[in-house]
């Protein structure tokens, strides 16, 4: 009670820059938030890591062209190598021919039965168009239903 009129003194409200900005932070505090922020950059780093991994990573299932003749106008034989993790596992690879300009003039899908982790095959790739490559365009351990053997 200082004031001469004996209300109680009561803070004045601020104005000018102190009321429209907050109060500097303390050196403690930027250094508490620059480590979560930098722990936070590094876990969503790991993470996307993982995922780039498991996406792209060491396929179960790998083809690779090791070699092709063109038969003629319409074909080209395609010798490739399948590796799989998993020696028990069919595979289906697409196989196919390709024109001098790139676009892709006939597609073979190929059954690989269970066999050895590595396997080399050949393939005749019939085309629409002269080929010029053939090609092994990928392999997978999902086996559609028309490529499986009757049992």
């Amino acid at each position: 009670m200082s004031s001469s009129d004996g209300v109680a003194d009561q803070p004045k409200p601020q104005s000018g820059p102190r009321a429209t900005y907050p109060v500097e932070q303390s050196p403690s505090s930027r250094r508490r938030w620059f480590l979560i922020c930098s722990v936070a950059v590094v876990i969503a780093g790991v993470a996307l890591a993982y995922i780039g991994f498991k996406q792209f990573g060491d396929p179960e299932v790998s083809g690779q062209a090791v070699g092709h003749e063109v038969l003629g106008s319409d074909a080209v034989e395609v010798r490739y190598t399948v590796n799989r993790k998993n020696p028990d596992a069919p595979v289906a690879c697409i196989v196919r021919g390709r024109a001098l300009d790139g676009s892709e003039v006939g597609r073979r899908e190929v059954l690989i039965p269970p066999g050895a982790v590595q396997v080399g095959a050949q393939t005749t790739v019939y085309t629409s168009r002269p080929p010029v490559i053939g090609e092994v365009f990928g392999c997978t351990t999902s086996v559609p239903a028309y490529l499986k053997p009757d049992k």
